[in-house]
């Protein structure tokens, strides 16, 4: 459900066939076409508009998935909720698992879903899932604690049909304490990278400035300084987890370490209070389509499209088959990294769904032999 750039299949897909798409459904006719690049999905169902689903027509099901839009529920935006067309959009989950009844369901949304209207918003989902008998677990994660060297964190729903699943989904208490990074050069300068070569991340600056694609940095010192977490990348214009653009945030270079801050003119959006943060602490959440940027010995450059994939864990190759096989423009390439999830998270709670899901099966299978006896 509202596929996307298949950021939950791509996570999935780390399981082998443990795990096997039967079909997708995508409005976005820019995001169909670079999902069936990416994916070339044949023989797999395809709706463009999940309230045009008939349930009875579908195969049986083991698993939803769906990062159902989150805009009418994000803090930047206008916090429609369910009043919000989009909002609605959840119930059309719904309506499928109260006929198909898979056993898993598998949800994303911003961390705003969780205090919208008081929590009414959130209760109700669910009571919707209770009603459908899912006992559900639900935790905020962080990107950055998944080998993803960004700050994003997004809200993870797993419903499970049935018995409880002994508190196994979502059991996530630690994280990882530092994101690995290591520096190549280039001939636009020293480029950051993660350890596992994900993505490229931001330098400090003497203060930031802005230009039509975003927010810049300079590096007035000899050696790039390392940020381990880039900024987090969001779809649009004042949407998602967001208090202020791009180009009205900066990071001051301080005898002890660098801070992130706001510029004086935007000194009354500030987050919990503070225009200033803490040496190590991440940048202020920017709204996109902020294209972050570094500025290193007079050469300036943005965040490339394929950084930004990788950001958000996406290969090489997929990115490739992305914008060379459904010629797809970097305004595009860009505002699909930002509105996917990131496959690193994804493939963890896939893991933990698979591992409560064959743990069932044996206990089904040694009831059924007790039983034999």
């Amino acid at each position: 459900m509202f596929a996307g750039i298949g950021g939950f299949r791509s996570g999935l897909s780390h399981y082998g066939d443990f795990f096997v798409p039967v079909g997708y459904c995508e409005i976005d006719p820019y995001a169909k076409r670079a999902y069936e690049a990416i994916y070339e999905p044949k023989g797999e169902i395809y709706f463009e508009d999940a309230r045009g689903i008939v349930p009875e027509n579908l195969p049986d099901i083991d698993l939803i998935c769906g990062g159902f839009p989150c805009q009418s529920f994000s803090i930047a935006g206008k916090r429609g909720g369910f009043e919000d067309a989009r909002g609605t959009l959840f119930f059309e989950i719904a309506r499928i698992a109260r006929v198909k009844r898979p056993r898993f369901l598998l949800l994303e949304n911003v961390p705003g879903l969780l205090s919208h209207d008081g929590g009414w918003t959130f209760a109700t989902i669910l009571g919707t899932l209770d009603e459908l008998g899912y006992h559900v677990a639900w935790q905020v994660l962080n990107s950055a604690n998944f080998g993803v060297p960004q700050f994003r964190k997004r809200v993870l729903l797993v419903g499970y049909l049935g018995e409880e699943s002994g508190g196994e989904i979502l059991s996530f208490t630690e994280a990882n304490p530092k994101t690995i990074v290591k520096r190549f050069g280039g001939r636009q300068g020293d480029r950051v990278y993660a350890g596992n070569g994900l993505s490229c991340t931001l330098t400090s600056s003497a203060g930031g400035f802005a230009g039509n694609t975003g927010l810049y940095f300079m590096d007035m010192n000899t050696e790039p300084k390392i940020t381990e977490l880039a900024r987090c990348i969001t779809a649009r214009q004042d949407s998602g987890i967001s208090n202020h653009r791009g180009e009205h945030s900066g990071v001051l270079e301080l005898t002890d370490g660098p801070r992130a801050f706001l510029t004086p003119d935007r000194e009354k959006i500030r987050q919990r209070g503070r225009r200033m943060k803490e040496p190590d602490e991440p940048m202020f959440t920017l709204t996109a389509q902020d294209r972050h940027g570094i500025y290193y010995h007079g050469r300036i450059r943005k965040l490339t499209p394929l950084e930004c994939w990788r950001l958000q864990g996406f290969t090489d190759e997929q990115f490739f088959r992305a914008k060379n096989g459904a010629k797809l423009s970097d305004a595009r390439l860009y505002k699909m990294a930002g509105n996917a999830v990131s496959v690193p998270v994804i493939r963890e709670v896939g893991g933990i769904i698979k591992r409560v899901s064959e743990n069932q099966e044996k206990e089904c299978e040694g009831y059924a032999e007790s039983c034999d006896k």
